[in-house]
């Protein structure tokens, strides 16, 4: 896994990452068609894919919101200790999940190893699945009039 950023942004590095993604983001809008973009960095100029300004331009959007970023190929694996931070729950936790084969692992030696795709796949159903929960919750109060 490749860190991009260990540390939480100032506040300065806050608000030019959020000055930096609006900007990116409107010229990202104003150009659907570009595939490329020439960037200039103290004089030399590179060109980049438009997928690297899109992976950029979410990349600043975290920033302004002061997280911290790190950057997982899709087809990494990682360690149990690396998979429960990125589901922020605790690493015997996470392999419960694997040992009952809710997500799906590998074994290396004596190490298990996730696959940053399926780690991906569980979250969002978790996530679809507790939104769809709220939902309900949410339309039951309405339906006992409970003022929510």
């Amino acid at each position: 896994m490749s860190a991009l950023s260990q540390t939480l942004p100032d506040s300065e590095s806050s608000a030019l990452a959020r000055a930096s993604a609006e900007e990116l983001s409107r010229l990202l809008g104003q150009m659907p068609e570009a595939e490329r973009a020439r960037v200039q960095l103290d004089g030399n100029n590179l060109i980049l894919p438009r997928q690297a300004l899109a992976l950029l331009r979410d990349l600043l959007v975290e920033m302004a919101k002061g997280n911290a970023v790190t950057i997982v190929p899709t087809h990494a694996e990682l360690t149990t200790q690396e998979a429960a931070n990125i589901l922020n729950v605790s690493r015997p936790h996470l392999v419960k999940l694997l040992e009952e084969g809710i997500i799906p692992f590998s074994r290396t030696g004596t190490h298990r190893r996730i696959r940053y795709q399926d780690l991906m796949s569980y979250r969002d159903l978790r996530d679809q699945e507790s939104r769809t929960a709220l939902d309900e919750l949410v339309s039951q109060a309405q339906e006992n009039d409970m003022g929510y």
